[in-house]
C-alpha cells in the first residue's frame, strides 16, 4: 500500500506545509466532490515558483494574495489546464508579474476552454443526446454551461513552453519535464530525480483514479489508451520518489499505485462488457463504473468517463457502436 508520510496534515486554508527541501505544500479549497487542489510553492532564487492554481474566483485570489504576502513570484506553472490546476493562472501572471509555463496544447486547450463562456455550441448538445441524456438534463447544463466556464479567468496572451524531457532550473535543482496523457492531452509531470520527488498534478492520484474522457473537441479520441500508454511509461520512473499529487496526500509508492489503478481499469472493462450483452446507451453503462447513483453536477464527468471505456472496448474489438434516432447504442462485440 502507498504511505503517507504527511497524512492528517493537509493545510489549512492559509497554511503551507514544508514537504520537502525547497516545497511547501499549499491546499485551496474547489467547489465539488475533490473537495481541494493541492499547490506547490517550489523556491527560485529570491522567490517562489507556483505549481498549480486553484479556480478563478475571489476566495482563491484572496487566499493566494494572503499566502503570498513578501514573497516574489518568478513563474506560474500548470501540470494541465483544467480549471482547478488553472483557472487562476491569468490573474497570477498579471499580478505578480510572472510568465506563465506549460505545455503548448494545455495553454491552447486553457484559451479554448475560457472562451465557453460565449456559449453552448450546437455540437455539445448532439453529443449530450447521442449519450442518451434527457431534456432536462441538456437544459441544466445549457443554463449551467458559462458559469463552469468562468472558472478560469482570462489566460495570458503568451507563455513558456515545456515539452517532454525539458529541464527547469529552480533554485539549483533541475527539474524533468515528464509528459502524460489520457486525464488531459500533454499533462506536465515535474520530476526532481535527485531529490527523490514528483510533482504529479492529476497523473497519478493516491485515492482516486484520475477522470479519463472522452471530449467533444475529439470524439473518436482514445484517451484510456493514452492513459494506459502514461502509466506503463511511468513505471521507468523510480519506485521510491515522494509523489505529490493533484489532489489528496503526498505519499511514496508510486508503482504500486500504478497498478492499481490499471487494474481498476481492467476490471472496469470487464464488467461493462459484461453489461454490453444487451445494447446499451452511455448513460445505461454507469452502474459498471460507478458504485454511487450519479448526482445531476456529475452527469457530464460520468458520461466522458463511460464513454472513454466504451471507446477503448470498441477499439479493441469487444463492443460495437451503432446511431439510433440521434443516440449511440453499445453492444459487446
Amino acid at each position: 500500500m502507498p504511505r503517507q508520510p504527511f497524512a492528517g496534515r493537509t493545510p489549512a486554508p492559509h497554511e503551507m506545509v514544508s514537504v520537502a527541501p525547497g516545497i511547501r505544500w499549499r491546499s485551496v479549497p474547489v467547489p465539488g466532490p475533490l473537495g481541494d487542489v493541492n499547490c506547490w510553492l517550489v523556491d527560485d532564487g529570491d522567490g517562489v515558483a507556483i505549481v498549480d492554481t486553484g479556480y478563478h474566483n475571489d476566495a482563491t485570489r484572496d487566499g493566494w494574495a494572503a499566502a503570498l504576502a513578501g514573497e516574489r513570484v518568478t513563474r506560474v506553472i500548470c501540470t494541465h489546464y483544467h480549471p482547478d490546476h488553472s483557472g487562476l493562472a491569468g490573474w497570477l501572471c498579471r499580478e505578480y508579474r510572472a510568465p506563465l509555463v506549460m505545455t503548448r496544447v494545455e495553454w491552447l486547450e486553457l484559451h479554448r476552454f475560457a472562451s465557453g463562456a460565449d456559449g453552448v455550441p450546437e455540437e455539445i448538445v448532439d453529443y449530450w443526446r447521442a449519450a442518451g441524456w434527457t431534456d432536462d438534463q441538456i437544459a441544466q447544463s445549457i443554463r449551467g454551461w458559462s458559469g463552469y466556464a468562468r472558472l478560469v479567468g482570462a489566460p495570458p496572451q503568451s507563455f513558456r513552453r515545456i515539452a517532454e524531457g525539458d529541464r527547469l532550473a529552480l533554485n539549483g535543482v533541475d527539474w524533468r519535464v515528464v509528459i502524460g496523457s489520457g486525464h488531459s492531452p500533454e499533462h506536465a509531470c515535474l520530476l526532481d530525480e535527485h531529490g527523490g520527488v514528483l510533482i504529479a498534478g492529476d497523473q497519478v492520484l493516491p485515492g482516486v483514479s484520475p477522470n479519463v474522457s472522452v471530449t467533444l473537441s475529439e470524439p473518436e479520441g482514445d484517451p484510456l489508451g493514452d492513459w494506459l500508454a502514461s502509466i506503463a511509461k511511468l513505471r521507468s520512473l523510480d519506485a521510491g520518489l515522494l509523489v505529490l499529487p493533484g489532489h489528496g496526500e503526498p505519499f511514496y509508492g508510486l508503482h504500486e499505485r500504478l497498478d492499481a489503478m490499471a487494474l481498476v481499469y481492467e476490471r472496469r472493462f470487464d464488467r461493462l462488457h459484461a453489461l454490453l450483452a444487451e445494447p446499451r446507451r452511455v448513460v445505461d453503462c454507469f452502474p459498471a463504473l460507478f458504485r454511487r447513483a450519479i448526482v445531476p453536477e456529475m452527469v457530464s464527468m460520468a458520461t466522458g468517463e463511460t464513454l472513454s471505456h466504451l471507446r477503448r472496448l470498441e477499439l479493441d474489438g469487444r463492443a460495437t457502436r451503432e446511431m439510433r434516432d440521434g443516440v449511440w447504442w453499445f453492444a459487446a462485440a
